[in-house]
């Protein structure tokens, strides 16, 4: 439990591969895996490797959105927290945390009408950190 890190109910973070910094993502530990929003995607198969084209907000003050290529890591039929299933795509990069790097697995979707651009779930959370759920910006906070 001691080499544990503490994050709060939310974090603010980068995915320095993706160009994205100071995101904020809700912790849960209900959803199974982490997710960032995306206006859009598409999936295409390229040289027999499928490849996930998505659209991204980069910056969430101008709006700013890019277009980003990743190789599908995964692929996965999940339960939304409204009971429907879907396929999920899966990607590997690296979040910033605590000024540290964590490899995560990022899928995909539009959460336009949520709060929070993204979520961090149980799978990158488990073994990694403890969660204080009365406290928030605690890797944010441990650097300044």
């Amino acid at each position: 439990m001691k080499d544990k890190l503490i994050v709060g109910w939310k974090e603010s973070l980068d995915l320095p591969e993706l160009g994205i910094f100071n995101i904020e993502a809700k912790v849960d530990t209900g959803a199974g895996s982490s997710v960032l929003h995306c206006e859009s995607y598409e999936i295409k198969i390229i040289e027999n490797q499928k490849w996930i084209i998505c659209h991204i907000i980069v910056n969430f003050k101008t709006r700013e959105l890019r277009i980003f290529k990743f190789p599908v890591y995964r692929e996965k039929i999940v339960k939304s927290s409204f009971g429907q299933k879907e396929k999920r795509y899966y990607i590997l990069t690296k979040a910033k945390l605590y000024n540290q790097f964590f490899e995560i697995k990022l899928s995909f979707r539009n959460r336009s009408s949520m709060r929070y651009p993204m979520l961090l779930g149980k799978s990158f959370l488990s073994k990694r950190f403890i969660v204080d759920v009365s406290r928030s910006n605690l890797s944010q906070k441990s650097v300044g």
